[in-house]
């Protein structure tokens, strides 16, 4: 092992090889050897001395030998280390600037449409699979709730959220309800959940039938009948929660084409659950976050790069967007274009 390696630190000559080496498969999609290093990489080294790094590297995981060549390519702690402290990000271009503006600028007065659009401008500026999830405030709290009886056991539920969101919606019952068993059965639920967070309620609600039922009054149990269906999904919560282009541009990448691994991917695309959970990582975050192969969590995504931004609605972030791709993706280009279309589309739904 030489001297100037060590997993904690890489020499400046170990860094600029390893980063050429990256830059060129992510060019290439081909592994690297050690003429096309000394040729790229500007360092007056021999073959030998370069093989030498590269077995260091090697040894401690930032790359890896193909059984196919003898060339190398990077791994994911490979791209972690690129990404973190050698990448030198390019600026987008003012006429790209100009061309997303202009994009999203077709749907200002429409929300939904602004989030498909960002999604199409994305999957097209980058050539990858664009990602928006549905704008939802981030903070939806229980004002007030009434009931009024209807025919055929049905009840309207009037429910107003952050005090002058109003929703209506007509629960079926199991059985009638009279006007008074509707008011008391408000009255307990105002008295109990009156300024918390809707989820929370859901989850207290929950929490109550799950207990023993004896230990509940008629009165908690029709409140609680009637609670869930008023604040829990509705019909139209089946709606996707994130809109998603481009996934096709996935099949262009040889590392990504096998078929198998392409019906898994757009099967998890479909059912959206473990990609909107990776997703709502990112709520939080601090500008662009990059999850590179097995960093995501799931194994469908071990060989794809996930870079995403928070975007706001004034001062409350109220969704994510960001592009999926292999992890030999074009970080440098990548990385400012989801960064500035998630302050576009904060911007285009601010100014709407």
């Amino acid at each position: 092992m030489s001297a100037e390696t060590t997993e904690d630190h890489l020499s400046e000559r170990a860094q600029q090889l390893l980063k050429v080496l990256v830059e060129q498969y992510i060019r290439d999609g081909q592994p690297v050897g050690s003429r096309t290093l000394s040729r790229d990489s500007g360092l007056n080294l021999s073959s030998a001395t370069i093989r030498n790094v590269m077995a260091d590297l090697e040894e401690f995981g930032f790359v890896t030998s193909p059984h196919t060549s003898a060339g190398r390519i990077p791994t994911g702690k490979g791209y972690r280390l690129f990404v973190d402290t050698l990448l030198k990000v390019k600026p987008l271009q003012n006429d790209e600037v100009i061309a997303i503006q202009q994009g999203l600028g077709r749907y200002a007065e429409d929300p939904k449409g602004l989030v498909g659009a960002a999604s199409q401008m994305l999957s097209s500026v980058t050539r990858l699979a664009g990602i928006v999830t549905v704008p939802r405030p981030s903070h939806a709290s229980l004002s007030q709730i009434e009931f009024l009886p209807l025919s055929d056991k049905r009840v309207l539920a009037i429910v107003v959220v952050n005090s002058r969101e109003v929703q209506n919606r007509i629960l079926q019952m199991d059985r009638p309800y009279g006007s008074e068993e509707l008011r008391r059965a408000a009255n307990y639920l105002n008295q109990e959940f009156a300024g918390k967070e809707l989820g929370a309620v859901r989850e207290h609600l929950l929490g109550q039938l799950q207990r023993t039922r004896e230990n509940l009054n008629q009165l908690m149990m029709d409140a609680i009948r009637l609670a869930q269906q008023a604040v829990g999904p509705g019909p139209g919560s089946e709606r996707p929660e994130y809109v998603m282009a481009g996934e096709t541009n996935l099949m262009e990448f040889s590392e990504l084409s096998n078929v198998e691994k392409l019906r898994r991917l757009f099967e998890a695309f479909t059912q959206q659950g473990d990609i909107l959970h990776l997703l709502d990582q990112s709520l939080k975050a601090d500008g662009v976050q990059i999850f590179i192969g097995q960093e995501s969590g799931y194994t469908i995504l071990d060989d794809c790069s996930v870079v995403t931004a928070p975007y706001t609605l004034g001062q409350e972030v109220v969704g994510v967007l960001g592009v999926i791709g292999p992890t030999r993706m074009a970080y440098e280009r990548i990385i400012p274009i989801v960064d500035i279309t998630a302050k576009l589309l904060g911007s285009a739904l601010n100014s709407k």
